[in-house]
């Protein structure tokens, strides 16, 4: 009997996520609404409001469950090419539907909900921060960078130009332009020669 219910449940879950995506593409993440996802998942509001206490919260529960992309970085002991595998990866998956307009929709949201903020943070960017901070210190511990380089300056400037054309100026995030950014943030983070 435990095991049926919580499949049930299960399956009320996967269907009011699913719905809550579905409706995001149509309509919208702004004309999104917590009774349109429960008549769109054949369940109760409440059904809805039991399992989460807003929709940013069932939108970005919906949005991090769509990603089975592995985004962890290699150690190849090529610091370079293993962050342009997963920033490769990464931007590949947000120029397709329904990734790139659910995540960016999401980001949107997160300006004006500081509980949906705290959670994309502590679930997704938080984990993919310390990755690839992680194999940064690798790098530079394997003398790969300089070893005075400030890590968490370089990831901000990883990050930013990509960020920026995703949410601020929509151009595309081509291979060429990942390879670019990687070109001009690894000139000042290369072990400089000695010098007598």
């Amino acid at each position: 009997m435990t095991d049926r219910r919580a499949s049930r449940n299960d399956n009320r879950t996967e269907a009011i996520m699913r719905a809550a995506l579905d409706l995001a593409l149509e309509v919208g993440y702004a004309k999104l609404s917590i009774e349109a996802v429960a008549t769109r998942a054949g369940v109760g509001k409440h059904t809805v409001y039991r399992r989460w206490p807003s929709r940013g919260l069932l939108f970005l529960d919906s949005v991090l469950t769509l990603s089975t992309e592995d985004l962890s970085h290699p150690n190849t002991g090529d610091v370079v090419a293993d962050l342009r595998e997963v920033i490769t990866k990464a931007v590949d998956l947000l120029d397709q539907p329904p990734w790139g307009p659910l995540y960016r929709a999401l980001i949107g949201e997160a300006q004006h909900d500081p509980e949906v903020a705290t959670a994309l943070n502590r679930r997704f960017i938080e984990p993919q921060t310390a990755d690839t901070l992680a194999r940064l210190k690798a790098a530079k511990e394997q003398g790969e960078l300089a070893p005075d380089f400030d890590l968490d300056l370089a990831f901000d400037v990883l990050s930013g130009p990509l960020y920026y054309r995703l949410l601020i100026t929509q151009q595309p995030i081509t291979h060429d332009y990942i390879d670019r950014v990687l070109r001009a943030v690894f000139a000042g983070m290369s072990p400089r020669a000695q010098t007598r």
